[in-house]
């Protein structure tokens, strides 16, 4: 079996492997150093059954150092035939006198897969499946969910981070329909996964407002949701996290406008945080002046009567919003270009990989020409029934790991990141202009040496955001931490 182990870390991984000793042949164990933001690869015995990690001291980069550095290839051969058994990967961890070792079973992987390491583990680990007898490992630096935005300069502002989000964040009710995220996801879960931008749906029933989806009731009310952020935003583990919240009212047909968004402000006046914990200016702010703060998105408001200055004392108020424009749209605030992939009617499951093409390439840099300051906000959720619902659209159906079934955006997504991260430029489709330009730039950097890393950026909005074996959301945290280089804080020519 053939092993590419990927080391995208800024310390060196000592990688070992041993076999177990039978009647005619010896046991045998080779070492091999893989350096940071390097590959190497070894050709492993029949009898290997694991790979052991253990930090390398030796070769490091500085912390302020582009974590993409480096090109450098180095393989380490074995002296087997490479003949592995094909069946599941799997992982442990085991704590040793000398720091900590992961020991990762190595066995047939599916498309891709997150191995399952423990929490005194330093690393995640993701296997990906590259031929029939060939893996790739792509070891990260296991971030802290509920607080990663603390590891990023106050100066950075929120349109240069990549920032998870659930659309319909709180409608966990009315599958296969109305339901979009897990029952057993609720808000607080959520933030604790890392989601920082949440899409808030809220409908007026006896004076209070209770999230919606559509004309479907999802029970939580808006005080309950306001309690939670709040304590997510002041507790000692997250207090320098910030949290967008997108908000929509849901039911138009029975509610003036005028009313919903007074009663909006009402409930937010009357909750624990009041409108101290919000964010109201119609900008895009920097890091550092939102943390422990909800920025408001606003897509209600009206003429913004009642708000204090008006539309402008409602946050970020996006100027157009047309319905499920399949080719994007923009609009600016404040000087930011804003382009957004919302095209959610989607005809079948046979559209998926056009969704996904559409939606992951907005992520990619603007062209170079261009200098404004961009945010690029995408959704990954569609629906339209009866072919695209949206488990469908984001988990797929029948078993697609083993060629059986259709595969998910969200599992696509993935793979998509686990290839851009990894300095693959086949997995860009090139539907759009950026998406060719991307294209073209990893290829030369690969050809000519340049250590200039991908850049992933924008707010990415999920379905079902844990479906793919809790993976897919520290993969969208570690774009923060990649491409980027100090004084820097916008896009990374």
């Amino acid at each position: 079996m053939r092993v590419t182990l990927l080391n995208l870390t800024s310390q060196g991984i000592k990688c070992s492997w041993e076999t177990p000793p039978s009647r005619s042949i010896p046991s045998r164990r080779e070492e091999f150093v893989a350096s940071p933001s390097s590959a190497i690869e070894t050709e492993l015995p029949r009898r290997c059954q694991h790979i052991s990690l253990r930090h390398h001291l030796g070769v490091t980069h500085s912390a302020s150092s582009n974590s993409g550095q480096g090109k450098e290839q180095e393989r380490g051969q074995g002296r087997g035939q490479g003949q592995g058994q094909e069946q599941n990967v799997d992982a442990s961890t085991e704590v040793k006198p000398a720091g900590i070792a992961t020991r990762i079973s190595l066995t047939l992987s599916a498309l891709w897969h997150v191995l399952d390491t423990p929490k005194d583990s330093p690393w995640r680990v993701y296997a990906t499946k590259v031929a029939r007898k060939h893996y790739k490992l792509t070891v990260f630096l296991k971030r802290d969910t509920t607080s990663f935005l603390s590891d990023i300069p106050d100066t950075v502002p929120l349109y240069s981070l990549l920032l998870p989000g659930t659309h319909d964040t709180m409608a966990f009710y009315g599958w296969p329909i109305s339901q979009c995220q897990y029952p057993s996801t609720p808000l607080q879960s959520q933030l604790e996964s890392g989601i920082r931008v949440i899409d808030i749906r809220l409908a007026l029933v006896d004076n209070r407002l209770i999230a919606y989806h559509g004309i479907y009731p999802e029970r939580t009310p808006f005080s309950e949701i306001l309690e939670t952020i709040n304590a997510f935003l002041t507790s000692p583990s997250s207090n320098r996290e910030t949290i967008v919240m997108s908000m929509k009212q849901e039911d138009y047909s029975r509610t003036p406008p005028s009313d919903w968004s007074k009663a909006v402000k009402r409930e937010i006046e009357e909750s624990k945080g009041g409108l101290g914990l919000f964010f109201l200016e119609n900008r895009m702010p920097k890091l550092g002046e939102v943390r422990g703060k909800v920025v408001m998105l606003s897509r209600f408001g009206g003429n913004g009567d009642g708000w204090e200055g008006g539309l402008e004392g409602l946050g970020i108020h996006p100027t157009t919003w047309p319905d499920s424009k399949k080719e994007g749209f923009e609009w600016d605030c404040k000087g930011v270009r804003v382009r957004m992939h919302d095209w959610y009617a989607i005809p079948s499951f046979l559209y998926i990989p056009e969704k996904v093409a559409l939606a992951t390439e907005i992520l990619l840099a603007p062209p170079k020409e261009d200098l404004r300051p961009t945010l690029s906000f995408t959704y990954f959720s569609a629906a339209s029934f009866p072919l695209a619902t949206p488990p469908t659209i984001a988990q797929g159906f029948g078993w697609p790991k083993w060629g059986l079934g259709v595969e998910g955006v969200n599992s696509r997504v993935a793979r998509w990141l686990l290839g851009i991260l990894g300095g693959d430029s086949s997995v860009i489709k090139g539907v759009t202009d950026e998406g060719v330009r991307e294209k073209e730039k990893l290829r030369a950097s690969t050809d000519d040496g340049d250590e200039q890393e991908p850049r992933i950026r924008g707010w990415a909005m999920l379905d079902y955001y844990s479906s793919s074996e809790n993976g897919l959301v520290p993969l969208l945290i570690e774009c923060n931490f990649r491409g980027r280089k100090e004084g820097e804080e916008g896009w990374c020519r």
